[in-house]
C-alpha cells in the first residue's frame, strides 16, 4: 500500500453562516460548526484511505471565538497520523474579514475516523508522510494523543506507552 503526504488529504470547504444556523444572539450554532468539520473531516480522511470512513470519535473541539450570522466561514482538514485502520484529522477553521479578506483562525478540532470495507468493518488504510513543520508536530502529537486515550480506555498499560512517558522524563 503506497504512503501518502499530509497535503494529498487537505479538503477545504467555505460557507456563510445564515440565520437557520444561528442562535438567538446571531452566533454560529456549536452543533452546526460540529456538522461541518465533520463532513470536512469525512473528506479528507477519505482522500487518504480511499475508502468509506466512518467516524469514530470526536477527540477535541475548542469553540475559540463565536461565528457570527453572515460571516464567511473556512474549514480546512487534514490527516494528522494514520494507524492500522483509523487516522486522526485535524480541522482548523477560520473566519475571513469582509474588507481586507484576512483568515483569522477561530475555532480547531480533531477528529478519528475509521477505513472500512462493504461489511463495514476496519480496512487498513496507507500510512502518513508529514513534510511541514506543522504536519511533523501534529503527526508526533497524534501519537500521543492516542496513546493516552488507549490508556485511559484501559487498552494499554501506562508503562507501555513510550511517547507519553518521553514527556514527563
Amino acid at each position: 500500500m503506497k504512503s501518502k503526504t499530509a497535503k494529498e488529504t487537505l479538503a477545504i470547504s467555505t460557507k456563510v453562516v445564515l440565520p437557520h444556523e444561528t442562535n438567538t444572539l446571531g452566533k454560529l450554532f456549536g452543533g452546526a460548526l460540529l456538522a461541518w468539520m465533520d463532513e470536512i473531516a469525512a473528506v479528507s480522511a477519505h482522500r487518504h484511505s480511499k475508502r468509506v470512513v466512518v467516524t469514530a470519535s470526536i477527540n477535541n473541539v475548542s469553540f475559540g471565538e463565536p461565528i457570527d450570522l453572515g460571516a464567511i466561514v473556512t474549514l480546512e482538514a487534514k490527516v494528522s497520523r494514520a494507524y492500522t485502520s483509523s487516522m486522526e484529522v485535524m480541522i482548523d477553521v477560520f473566519v475571513e474579514d469582509r474588507l481586507t479578506g484576512e483568515k483569522k483562525q477561530v475555532n480547531e478540532a480533531i477528529y478519528t475516523f475509521v477505513a472500512v470495507d462493504q461489511n463495514g468493518g476496519p480496512i487498513h488504510v496507507p500510512e502518513l508522510v508529514p513534510e511541514t513543520e506543522q504536519e511533523k508536530k501534529r503527526y508526533q502529537a497524534a501519537l500521543r494523543r492516542r496513546q493516552l486515550s488507549l490508556v485511559l480506555a484501559g487498552k494499554m498499560k501506562p508503562s507501555e506507552a513510550t511517547e507519553l512517558k518521553s514527556i514527563f522524563s
